[in-house]
């Protein structure tokens, strides 16, 4: 479990190898990953946006943007925690991803908020250093 805290808002992030999405004689391998956001601040927030950096054990990266997260832009009350699971694909056995949350308060405040670099590692491997 990784996980950061910013502004009372804690992520925390859980990876997992997918092996029936990998074929990796292919070169593909694919991982879930579960996101948990808990309000721990006095303020109400709604996840506007995100941002990710996905680097692979090759060096090879790539940034994803957009609005919300899995077709949502969920708003999480003071005291209230948020879930969701989504993928990654890569063309390398290992890899990383962090990134950011764009959080709106109710006052109309703009928050950006961390999300904690977890690796992306075959199990029973020993990690590699991205």
């Amino acid at each position: 479990m990784y996980k950061a805290t910013t502004h009372g808002i804690t992520v925390t992030a859980i990876p997992v190898y997918i092996d029936e999405r990998s074929q990796p004689a292919n070169d593909q391998h694919f991982w879930a990953y579960r996101i948990n956001i808990k309000n721990y601040s006095d303020k109400s927030v709604t996840l506007i946006s995100r941002y990710w950096h996905i680097t692979d054990a090759t060096g090879h990266w790539e940034e994803v943007r957009g609005e919300g997260v899995v077709g949502e832009q969920p708003e999480i009350p003071p005291g209230h925690e948020y879930t969701y699971t989504s993928g990654c694909p890569l063309q390398a056995s290992s890899g990383m991803m962090m990134g950011n949350y764009q959080m709106k308060c109710e006052n109309g405040e703009m928050l950006e908020i961390e999300i904690p670099a977890f690796p992306l590692d075959l199990p029973d491997h020993d990690p590699v250093v991205n």
